[in-house]
């Protein structure tokens, strides 16, 4: 066969041409880019598909943003089943209003679109101090999100479109302040009831465990006795200290240093002046201040005519009460010492010189430049030790850009070892035990770092110990690790957790007991009321801080009081039970004016936000949403996160 496919190439391809070609007719460029793809789909949104691999991408995206602000974050409770739905929900969302938006064909002028991005404060940040765009950073962001510039602008374009979707209907509720005076009103009123709790505590007394229970519950609840996986870890730091003991400073190159900086490294200039001070603060109106300028002008002239005269002048006319006993003089003073006017005259004007008038914030001054002192050049040898210094670090700067690509990529190449690239660069390779995907709180350093540690416990590094990429942990701060001992997460021997198992199971059987104990008292007193044994009154509502909050509260405020006394049994869940009886039902007090005001906002907002609501589960229905993946439930956010 294959010699008949040699000697009829032509007749092959021709053959091939035929059978390729209609297929991408039919199916198109892109439907074999998402068939190579591979993606499964997880939900639908009209014709449009949602793939494992976008949900995936959303999800470390979501991830990453996350880690990045709240580094402290478990990691495990933003991979839990639950946190990945919400993503998979999010993503339907954002296809559902995008498909709405190009239905109702709304879109957005440039105009419009000019004016929110000058108006957004992160590209605020990007203008240069006369105002212009700094490019470069603008790119640097916009790649920072996977995009070109050109992307990140139709983004805002179709994010600002999208927004009119749902602004059309949030934007236009109409909330009657009758209506919302009897919701808001029925929602704080004030509640007199009395409580009975019946906590677990009161019950631990009657409950007896077997060795055998305890046995049988830890079998069944393994994932809360789980100890976390761990991992010992060696690890290499590139920074500007590691570099800088690498470098020996060039003792020509230091004194050539030294002979470039020394005018900026010696001491200062200084000069003396005298003056004479006439107030004019910058608030007094202009007519005032014209007046006092024309005295200080009379009187510029009268120094100018006897220059001789300058310090007897300045002591009997100078405002200024500092310097008017001395004649007017100030002594040496260097620049950044005086008002920027005042200095500007000082340091432009030749010994024994007399200024013309010289205008600042606190009036008009007339100087007389006494004495200069020329700065004194400091001796390479007292200033050797800051030079050398300084030019370490700014050579340790370059050479740390150089090793930066050769330690990136000799940790990839050789990714068995740190070794190979510690003994090449002088570094010391570093260990650490029993480090986790979480840090400790308080923990401090580079194995803190979220994206050190993903990287850590991703399972390149877990299952084939290999080094992680070259990671930036901090300015001028390059690590790579790896993992020498992994422990994965396992459950703890019962010989182990004894005890914690005994103290669950037992505060589960006494929390049934109570549970128990509650309905039957609830049951027992509603039909004789004489006989219930509950607390003392007590007055609760919403808008009052007490003890009585939560599901208690909730359900206080939500029984029926059509017929007082009114009776409640509440489960606490972990903290027992509670009968509830209610007594008395108050409207609540008058708020004061503003208070009412920011209520009823509040009010239009909730209201708003259910008629968003609605009107989204409406879209879902049009474009036929369908979720492939089914919701996970409570338990099994927790087990996995237990894991």
């Amino acid at each position: 066969m294959f010699d008949f496919v040699r000697k009829h190439t032509k007749i092959m391809m021709a053959l091939m041409f035929l059978l390729i070609i209609p297929a991408f007719v039919l199916v198109g460029v892109d439907g074999y880019r998402r068939m190579n793809e591979g993606g499964v789909s997880v939900a639908k949104v009209g014709s449009h598909s949602i793939t494992q691999g976008e949900w995936d991408a959303a999800h470390k995206r979501e991830v990453d943003r996350l880690r990045a602000s709240m580094p402290n974050l478990d990691a495990k409770m933003l991979e839990s089943p639950q946190a990945r739905y919400i993503t998979l929900e999010r993503l339907v969302r954002d296809q559902v209003i995008a498909q709405a938006t190009a239905d109702s064909l709304l879109n957005i002028s440039d105009a419009r679109l000019a004016r929110e991005l000058q108006q957004d404060p992160t590209i605020g940040a990007l203008r240069k101090t006369d105002g212009s765009l700094d490019m470069e950073r603008y790119r640097q962001l916009a790649a920072s999100q996977g995009l070109t510039p050109e992307g990140f602008v139709a983004r805002v374009r179709q994010n600002l479109s999208e927004r009119q979707v749902e602004a059309g209907f949030g934007a236009t509720v109409f909330a009657p302040k009758a209506l919302a005076d009897v919701t808001l009103n029925a929602f704080f009123e004030r509640r007199d009831v009395q409580i009975s709790r019946f906590a677990p505590a009161q019950f631990f007394a009657k409950v007896l465990l077997a060795d055998a229970d305890i046995a049988t519950y830890y079998q069944a609840n393994q994932a809360l006795f789980q100890a976390a996986e761990s991992a010992d870890v060696e690890y290499l730091v590139l920074d500007l200290d590691a570099v800088k003991k690498t470098i020996v400073v060039n003792e020509a190159d230091l004194k050539t240093y030294y002979e470039q900086n020394a005018s900026r490294l010696s001491s200062k200039e200084e000069r003396r002046a005298s003056h004479i001070l006439i107030n004019a603060p910058k608030d007094m109106k202009p007519a005032e201040r014209q007046k006092v300028k024309e005295t200080a002008q009379a009187l510029l002239t009268k120094v100018k005519s006897n220059p001789e005269t300058f310090a007897a002048l300045a002591s009997k006319n100078s405002q200024d009460p500092g310097s008017a006993a001395k004649g007017g003089d100030l002594d040496f003073f260097a620049r950044g010492a005086m008002v920027k006017p005042f200095e500007d005259a000082a340091f432009s004007m030749k010994k024994g010189e007399i200024s013309d008038l010289v205008e600042s914030d606190f009036g008009f001054h007339i100087l007389k430049l006494t004495d200069i002192k020329a700065p004194a050049q400091a001796s390479f040898e007292s200033l050797r030790a800051g030079l050398e210094a300084e030019l370490k670090t700014q050579q340790a700067q370059r050479k740390f850009a150089e090793l930066a690509e050769v330690f990136s990529n000799g940790v990839y190449e050789q990714a068995d070892s740190l070794k190979p690239m510690a003994e090449r660069l002088k570094l010391e390779v570093k260990t650490a035990n029993g480090l986790r995907r979480t840090p400790q709180p308080g923990a401090e350093g580079v194995l803190v770092n979220p994206k050190l540690l993903a990287a850590l416990f991703s399972s390149d590094a877990t299952e084939k110990k290999r080094n992680t990429e070259a990671i930036e942990t901090g300015a001028s701060q390059l690590v790579s690790a790896r993992i020498s001992r992994y422990t994965a997460a396992h459950t703890l021997p019962l010989d182990e957790v004894r005890n914690a198992v005994k103290d669950r199971l037992m505060h589960s059987r006494a929390t049934e007991l109570a549970k128990k104990e509650g309905a039957a008292s609830l049951a027992a007193w509603k039909t004789n009321a004489a006989a219930a044994s509950l607390g003392d009154s007590v007055l609760v509502s919403r808008e009052q801080t007490s003890a009585v909050k939560g599901l208690l509260l909730s359900a206080i405020m939500r029984a029926d009081t059509a017929a007082l006394p009114s009776w409640v049994g509440v489960d606490l869940g972990k903290e027992g039970y509670a009968v509830v009886r209610v007594n008395k039902v108050s409207a609540r007090n008058t708020p004061a004016a503003e208070t009412a005001a920011q209520e009823y906002a509040q009010y239009s907002q909730w209201l708003a936000n259910a008629e968003l609501q609605s009107y989204y589960q409406l879209l879902k229905e049009r474009f036929k949403v369908k979720i492939s993946v089914p919701q996970p439930s409570a338990e099994t956010s927790l087990a996995a996160a237990a894991q």
